[in-house]
């Protein structure tokens, strides 16, 4: 373990100096880039190498190409890469990787086409109910708010409970009141309210309706989280996930996306995690935290840990979903084992990808 740190601090220190120098350029998003090699025989090929700064839109939420307008596209794409460059500008301003996922999970809650913030979706009583949680790398605190209901910006509300408590999980009223009074401005219900959410719900509620491609795929989009992770040049690490639940969940329900080890983990020497897709399996199968373990604990790198527990150990508890994982060295995997996960990342020295295509990232397709 120790000669492997100390290996990684070449690529690293490449890495950093980059960031550093304020080298970010943004060229135009959803082109590909070369997966790098694996570090060894036998161990998983990554995604990607480098990145700094990756963000999700939900599992189960990928677009298929021929049935999507070349202005549905750009809004996805637009959407993911607009969060990326926030982010950006916080890593090239010299923050903290908990600035950056911040950054980058506000601007996807104040985007309508994900379900978090703005675009969340209605509970069985037809109401909104937020859940959010961030994790710092460097100490592990953490904070998360889960079921609130007047919250603007969940994941600013997360870190309040982070920054401003000696709590780490706070519901309900209690959260909603403990944001407004360290001032975060509350909103009414109808601020989260969208037709396309709304009809969701109508069909939920119809599940006899019979169902077009477009609207099975709205549902299944319906189910999405949103997330981020970032290594600063610091070498932090960070994560944060936040989502408004299932399409017509039982009132008070909460997933995984609050819970710490479960939808959101960050710890330096191992990876920072989010995910994403049916919330009870990755509370049960304690989904982020086992991801750091067998990094930590059986010496594995961050792509074989990730796929490890999206492709092999949840699908066996009965539920799928997807994680974005990054290391310290800028090691990026983004398994899945849904039908598609949208995500994109942003490498140290500015390229920004987006994929929302489901023939971008087909479910198990990476690591191989």
């Amino acid at each position: 373990m120790w000669l492997r740190s100390r290996l990684q601090l070449v690529p690293v220190f490449a890495a950093v100096a980059t960031v550093a120098l304020g080298l970010f350029t943004v060229p135009d998003s959803g082109g590909p880039t070369s997966a790098g090699s694996a570090r060894s025989s036998g161990t998983s090929r990554p995604d990607t190498r480098g990145v700094v700064l990756a963000v999700h839109g939900g599992a189960g939420s990928a677009l298929i190409r021929e049935e999507t307008s070349p202005e549905k596209e750009k809004a996805y794409r637009d959407g993911l890469a607009g969060a990326l460059r926030a982010g950006q500008k916080v890593l090239r301003g010299g923050g903290s990787s908990v600035d950056a996922v911040e950054a980058a999970v506000r601007a996807l809650e104040d985007n309508e086409l994900f379900n978090a913030g703005k675009g969340a979706v209605f509970n069985e009583d037809a109401g909104h109910e937020l859940d959010a949680s961030i994790m710092r790398g460097s100490d592990q605190a953490a904070g998360a708010v889960a079921a609130v209901r007047n919250v603007r910006n969940p994941i600013s509300a997360a870190r309040l409970v982070m920054e401003k408590s000696r709590h780490v999980l706070m519901v309900g009223e209690g959260a909603d009141d403990f944001a407004e009074r360290h001032g975060l401005k509350p909103v009414t219900q109808d601020y989260y309210w969208t037709q396309r959410r709304w009809d969701a719900l109508m069909k939920a509620k119809n599940p006899g309706r019979p169902q077009t491609k477009a609207s099975r795929a709205e549902d299944e989009q319906a189910m999405g989280t949103v997330g981020a992770v970032a290594v600063d040049r610091r070498r932090d690490l960070a994560a944060a996930t936040s989502t408004g639940g299932l399409t017509n969940k039982l009132a008070g329900r909460v997933g995984d996306s609050p819970i710490i080890g479960a939808g959101t983990y960050a710890k330096n020497d191992t990876v920072a995690a989010s995910a994403t897709g049916q919330g009870e399996v990755f509370i049960r199968g304690a989904a982020t935290a086992t991801i750091s373990n067998l990094i930590e604990f059986d010496d594995m790198d961050v792509t074989s840990a990730a796929r490890e527990v999206l492709i092999e150990r949840l699908p066996r508890l009965g539920g799928d979903g997807g994680v974005i994982a990054l290391g310290p060295d800028g090691e990026f995997a983004a398994p899945h084992s849904s039908q598609g996960l949208l995500h994109g990342y942003l490498t140290a020295d500015g390229t920004i990808v987006t994929k929302i295509f489901l023939d971008e990232s087909p479910p198990g397709a990476r690591g191989r």
